[in-house]
């Protein structure tokens, strides 16, 4: 094993890290209820309230899971990496750090606009630093050989969806808090989207320049 892979090794490991760190700490934002009777439809009550404490969490949950699962994906396209995907890497580290407490600013003040705006602002910063990383890491040499052109285009364009979706929900927070959380369910189709058309690009590209 290579130096470079080992030292890439190195870095996916603590990436993997505080992903799985951050993931796990969003459930200890939800408490569980202490009632003062043993009846049924208090506890009902009771859970009734983390209504959106739950919801918090799932939605925080799915996003740093696709997260997770795109800085995997792109680091599983790299044989070495650049030292300059150092700082953008702890950039984006540190604003999965920060998602515990912006969720749950967020689920304990449902529909008020200054949560709603430091959650979906968080999920922007986080968005535009995965960007970053990744157009920093999928430059030549340091992508495998086996991989298609047209997939690192891909990998790139993809990583528009969430700072599109949640720049979305950050203008939606100011008009409807709350609500706008509903325009985060954009981001597998926008993912979707914008990967195919960075695929059709690539593919133009080399037919223009094999004619």
């Amino acid at each position: 094993m290579s130096h470079n892979t080992s030292q890439l090794e190195r870095l996916t490991f603590f990436s993997d890290a505080v992903f799985a760190i951050a993931i796990t700490l969003l459930i200890i934002e939800v408490h569980v209820p202490h009632v003062s009777s043993i009846d049924d439809a208090t506890y009902w009550h009771a859970l009734a309230e983390l209504g959106p404490s739950l919801l918090g969490f799932m939605v925080s949950f799915l996003v740093i899971g696709a997260l997770w699962m795109s800085h995997h994906r792109v680091f599983g396209l790299l044989h070495d990496y650049s030292p300059k995907v150092m700082w953008p890497n702890m950039f984006l580290l540190m604003s999965m750090a920060f998602m515990p407490f912006a969720t749950a600013l967020m689920s304990s003040n449902p529909r008020a606009r200054v949560p709603e705006l430091v959650y979906s602002g968080t999920l922007l910063v986080a968005g535009l630093f995965q960007r970053r990383l990744f157009s920093i890491a999928l430059r030549a040499p340091h992508v495998r050989t086996d991989v298609p052109p047209e997939e690192v285009t891909a990998a790139r364009w993809r990583s528009w969806g969430l700072p599109t979706a949640s720049a979305l929900a950050f203008i939606g927070a100011w008009f409807l808090p709350g609500w706008n959380n509903f325009l985060l369910l954009l981001i597998p189709l926008l993912v979707r989207l914008y990967a195919a058309a960075g695929r059709r690009h690539a593919l133009r590209q080399q037919a223009a320049e094999g004619a």
